[in-house]
Formats: C-alpha cells, sequence, structure tokens
C-alpha cells in the first residue's frame, strides 16, 4: 500500500510538472514572436467596409443590458455598415429593458433588432444559431451581456478580413471591475496569462488558438462551413473554433483591440463560471479528439491542440496530490532511504516556477508594475488549487455525464468599489463540494501541524499554499452565499 501510494503521489506530481512544462514553452513561443504582430493585407476603403451583424446573446442580464447595447452604439463604425441583434431568452424584466433600449437605439438611426425565444434549446449556441438565420452582416460580431467594447475595437479587428482565408478575429479581454476586491484582482491575473502570453504564443507561432466566446469576429461564411454553432458541449465557442481551424480557416488575434468586462464578484459565480469551462473543455475533448488526431495538420499544431483541450484535466491530477500529502510526509519519516522521494522538491519548484515566471511576465507586459504582481502572486495560486474539487468534479462531469445545461454567470452590474452586489437579484448557488473544499482546508491545517511536529520544513510552503486555496474558497463560498 504503501509503494502504491508514493508511485500514485509521483505519477500525478510528474504529470502536473509536464503541463508546468507546457506552460514554460508557450511563455518561451511568446517571448520569440511577441513582437511579430500579424498585420493585416491591406486596409478597407470607407466604401467597402464589410456589413457587420453584433450579436447580443443574453439570459437575464437586467443590470447589464443597458450598459452593454450603449457600448454598441458607441463603436467607431458606420450606422449603416452595422445590424445589431439583440438575442433574449430572458423570463425577467430584461425583456422590457433590452426591448426600450433597441427602441431607443431604432430612433437615433441604428438598424438594431430584438428577438426573444421562449424556447432556450441549446442555451447561447441556440439562440446565436437562431440569430444566424436573419443576420444581414457577412461578418458576425459576438458579444456576452457583461462586456462593454472599447469603441475602436472594430476599426482594430475588421481590417485583418481583406484575407479572405481569415475566419475570426478575436480581441483581449480587459477588467471593468479589477481592483473591485482581492478576488477580482486574482481573476484578472489569471486571465490575463492567456490573452497575453497563450494566445500571442499560439497564434504567433502558427499554432490553434480557441475564440472566447465573445468579443471576436466571425466570418459568416466560416461558421456555415465548420458545421455551424452545435450545442452537445456547453463550450460551443472552443467546439466551433478547432472544427473551423482543422477546416483550414485562419484565426488572428488583436491585443490591441480591447473589450473590458466585468469579473464575477462573488466567489460562487466565479465558481459556475470556472466549473463550465472547464466541463465544456472534457466534454469538446471526447468531441473532437477522434478528429483531431486524424487531422492533416503538422505534429507540433496538432500537441499544441491537445493540451489546449486537457488543460483542465490536470485538476484531477492536483486533487489527487493533495490528497497524498499527509501519507506521502508519514510514509517518508519511516523510509530506509526517504531521500528517494526528495525528487518532488524539484517537481514542485519547478511546477511552481513556471507559474510565477509566466504570470509575472504577463503583469510585466500589461502594467509594467512587478511588486503588484508579486504581492498578488502567491494567493492567485492558492485561489488555483482551491478551485480544484470543482473544477476537477466538473472535468468528470463532462467525460461521463450527460447533462448539457448550460449555466450562465450571474453579473450585477459591479465597475466601482462602492458598487454593492449583495442586494442584487441574481446570484449563484451554494454548491455541495464546497464543504469538501473547507474540509481540505482543515486537512492541510493538520498536514502542516504534523510537519512542524516531524520537522518536514522544506515541504511547508507548499503545503500553506494548498490549506489557503481551499480555506478560501470553500470559506467564502459559504460566507457569501449566506
Amino acid at each position: 500500500m504503501e509503494t502504491l501510494l508514493i508511485v500514485l503521489y509521483l505519477v500525478a506530481l510528474t504529470i502536473l510538472g509536464i503541463y508546468g512544462a507546457h506552460r514554460s514553452n508557450l511563455l518561451m513561443l511568446y517571448l520569440k514572436h511577441r513582437k511579430n504582430a500579424t498585420e493585416p493585407e491591406r486596409r478597407f476603403a470607407p466604401d467597402e467596409l464589410p456589413l457587420i451583424t453584433v450579436q447580443l446573446p443574453m439570459f437575464n442580464e437586467m443590470y447589464v443590458v443597458d450598459r452593454l447595447l450603449e457600448g454598441v452604439a458607441k463603436l467607431e463604425y458606420p450606422k449603416d455598415r452595422l445590424h445589431i441583434q439583440v438575442l433574449d431568452d430572458s423570463t425577467d424584466e430584461t425583456q422590457q429593458i433590452a426591448r426600450a433600449k433597441v427602441d431607443e437605439l431604432c430612433d437615433r438611426g441604428f438598424d438594431a433588432q430584438y428577438l426573444h425565444r421562449v424556447d432556450r434549446t441549446g442555451y447561447k449556441a441556440g439562440a446565436l444559431e437562431a440569430g444566424l438565420a436573419s443576420a444581414k452582416g457577412e461578418l458576425i460580431l459576438v458579444l456576452d451581456a457583461d462586456f462593454v467594447p472599447e469603441p475602436n475595437m472594430i476599426r482594430k479587428m475588421v481590417d485583418h478580413f481583406t484575407d479572405e482565408n481569415v475566419g475570426m478575429v478575436q480581441a483581449r479581454w480587459g477588467h471593468i471591475n479589477r481592483d473591485y476586491s482581492v478576488l477580482t484582482k486574482c481573476q484578472s491575473m489569471m486571465l490575463d496569462g492567456h490573452f497575453v502570453i497563450e494566445h500571442i504564443a499560439r497564434n504567433r507561432s502558427g499554432r490553434f488558438f480557441n475564440f472566447n466566446g465573445t468579443a471576436g469576429i466571425w466570418r459568416k461564411t466560416t461558421i456555415e462551413d465548420a458545421g455551424g454553432w452545435q450545442h452537445d458541449t456547453v463550450t460551443e465557442d472552443m467546439d466551433l473554433s478547432f472544427r473551423a481551424q482543422i477546416k483550414g480557416w485562419r484565426f488572428v488575434y488583436v491585443p490591441d483591440a480591447l473589450a473590458p468586462a466585468e469579473l464575477p464578484c462573488e466567489m460562487n459565480s466565479f465558481k459556475t463560471q470556472q466549473f463550465r469551462w472547464a466541463k465544456g473543455s472534457a466534454q469538446t475533448t471526447k468531441k473532437l479528439i477522434g478528429l483531431v488526431l486524424r487531422a492533416e495538420i503538422p505534429w507540433r499544431v496538432k500537441l499544441e491542440v491537445l493540451f489546449h483541450l486537457t488543460n483542465n484535466f490536470a485538476y484531477l491530477f492536483l486533487v489527487l496530490l493533495a490528497l497524498l500529502q499527509l501519507p506521502n510526509m508519514l510514509i517518508r519519516r519511516h523510509m530506509d532511504n526517504p531521500e528517494l522521494l526528495l525528487l518532488d522538491v524539484p517537481l514542485f519548484a519547478a511546477t511552481c516556477g513556471s507559474i510565477c515566471v509566466f504570470y509575472l511576465v504577463t503583469h510585466r507586459a500589461l502594467y509594467d508594475n512587478l511588486w503588484d504582481a508579486i504581492k498578488r502572486l502567491p494567493l492567485m495560486m492558492a485561489l488555483g488549487i482551491g478551485l480544484s474539487v470543482n473544477n476537477a468534479r466538473a472535468v468528470l462531469e463532462g467525460l461521463f455525464g450527460k447533462d448539457l445545461e448550460f449555466v450562465r454567470t450571474p453579473k450585477h452590474g459591479v465597475a466601482e468599489n462602492r458598487d454593492d452586489w449583495k442586494k442584487k437579484k441574481y446570484k449563484a448557488s451554494f454548491p455541495i463540494h464546497s464543504l469538501l473544499e473547507l474540509a481540505f482546508g482543515l486537512y492541510f491545517v493538520v498536514t502542516i501541524v504534523l510537519a512542524f511536529v516531524t520537522g518536514s520544513w522544506v515541504t511547508i510552503p507548499f503545503l500553506l499554499l494548498f490549506m489557503i486555496g481551499f480555506l478560501y474558497v470553500g470559506t467564502l463560498s459559504f460566507f457569501q452565499a449566506r
């Protein structure tokens, strides 16, 4: 049994180390290509600008719908080249607010259309699919309800479509309420790593990257050619992205085009969002793994797609690693050659080190403030660990479950520190597995006490990250739900 536990421990740590090495590889690709910005083939003349349909899918978004539509109205693009579709599946006051705002936009000279479905078949993918049937534009801009695009966003993106092979252009997400709380600061750091390093590294090195579900412009024929919006996963964006790129369509990432969004300000909403993303990536992996392996694409592209699709699988091994910390520490106390297990120290250090450098480079690139990142980094790492139970459960549900319900992330219209979300109508439910997060936190309290008693000093910094992460996520989930 002891041998089995040690083997499982080392296997989990090795797999996490492999994902850490992949993260380091993305960082190297970013550093190599960060100055190689993709330029459009040419610029559209004013009289040849393509007609763009702006699709705004929403479900019960009463606090942000007005802000979204006003942001769309401020886009610097000719009114006669813009078609606005509000794709509303709402069941509450959002309907009246959205209808009134659409009427106002029409009075202001916009071509705006309100479409309401009483049957939410396919959820967001179904709404996008239904809207596509009456979309006037040859290009389709998708914006989620919690986004407020910068006025010049379209103008920074649209010229890439002068290349007939370009099927999608993605903007970078910004953050409306980045400094609202410790939680939103940590989330912004996580997302910045994805949009600065991962997207630039993948796109500029010739690898596939994914449309992020919002703040991207699609060529309508690309959507149709790739098989359209499908709703057999809860990450329809990732699914369509890889189907389109395997078909040969080229994607472009434009980090200078910015679309700020509202970050979830309560833990349970954040966990709902993370759960959907992790579950959907597992569903997409199960759906597309065969297609990817059979695709006639370079091996380096294929390998990156596999890492990208299975990235959330690392949470399964993180939970296993957490479970095995205490028995591993106790077993090594009476081993004849305990130094054999000391290889976990460099593996831990390499994995944590890759994370640290990854996010410090990101923060420096965006904000030119390393000290701010250094202060925030330990809690962001702890938060990632604390999410492991939530996201591992999502991966298992995505692989083995059949539930395809799209659970939206509640938005509260929170932008300033003085804004209060607690009295707002929408709240995420308290997930019962949060009790397991609290149990893990207490488990690591005991483990740290025993580490002090047994003199296992080297492991204590890593154990503290686990303890803080699980207690922070579990405790905040419980008290905010109350």
